[in-house]
């Protein structure tokens, strides 16, 4: 069954609305700043969305695009200002940067109250993604009959394997099962004979970005697959880490892409801009 990521995300949608109303009657305008460096096809989409839906629930969308050329320096410098700005209430850095850019070095720079992407140590908000992959799994609990009546018991009660550790995918998902005391497997690409952990897996999470990284030989029947990595096909599109045609008749529940994961991921975003703009 495909798992519609745009139904979740208009649910938490509608509640951002309504918070972001009463936030204005206060005379509070939600503001999140989104620094984009380069012209990534997967980072300018995701961009796109977040400005449309962010406009859509009544924040202020800053989009700062700058060349791939961009120094440090200019870099660090442009987020400060927006550090000191206090009607700025979000800053995120989209991902990927450029080689010659301290990834670490920009992301530590960034306000921690501002920080709304989760990704400094100690953060007091949640990964976007791995908040998108558990809303996604609530739901599939949700619509399955005669299971666990506890998300977290159900989780427990899976085998799950994370394809891929990056920064802004596979990581923080394994970050977030493990406080939640599920135990999750992880497969990287120095990992030995990877069908042997696939093959036996309840869920798969892949965050790989490149194409057909689950194919159909390496799933049961009946798992769950959640496609988070994106790849610019031979077609122009943007696809998931596996083709739909040909896991769909295997899979109980699978992500689309787009339509999957990526809305939900976009929701969970701006609802951490609210939280910030609240607090």
């Amino acid at each position: 069954m495909k798992i519609d990521g745009r139904k979740i995300a208009e649910g938490i949608f509608e509640e951002l609305k309504t918070r972001v109303k009463k936030l204005q009657e206060k005379n509070i305008t939600p503001n999140l700043v989104i620094i984009l460096v380069g012209d990534d096809p997967a980072s300018i989409a995701y961009v796109r969305q977040k400005e449309i839906r962010g406009k859509l629930i009544g924040a202020k969308i800053d989009i700062q695009h700058f060349p791939s050329s961009i120094s440090q320096s200019i870099l660090l410098s442009t987020i400060q200002q927006f550090n000191n700005n206090n009607n700025i209430h979000g800053i995120i850095v989209q991902q990927p940067l450029s080689p010659h850019i301290d990834l670490k070095k920009i992301t530590n720079f960034i306000n921690p109250k501002k920080d709304i992407d989760g990704f400094r140590p100690q953060s007091k908000f949640e990964s976007p993604i791995a908040a998108a992959v558990l809303e996604i799994l609530k739901e599939i609990h949700a619509s399955t009959p005669g299971v666990e009546p506890q998300f977290i018991d159900w989780l427990k009660n899976k085998k799950i394997v994370v394809i891929g550790k990056g920064e802004t995918g596979g990581k923080p998902i394994i970050q977030s099962l493990k406080k939640m005391g599920v135990q999750t497997f992880v497969i990287d690409s120095k990992t030995p004979n990877p069908l042997s952990i696939t093959k036996n897996a309840d869920i798969i999470t892949s965050a790989v970005g490149k194409p057909k990284v689950i194919k159909p030989e390496m799933i049961k029947n009946q798992s769950i697959l959640i496609s988070i990595g994106l790849s610019k096909g031979k077609d122009g599109k943007l696809h998931g880490d596996y083709e739909e045609d040909e896991i769909k008749d295997i899979a109980s529940f699978y992500t689309p892409t787009p339509g999957g994961v990526g809305p939900v991921n976009v929701a969970m975003l701006l609802k951490n801009l609210i939280i910030s703009a609240e607090t």
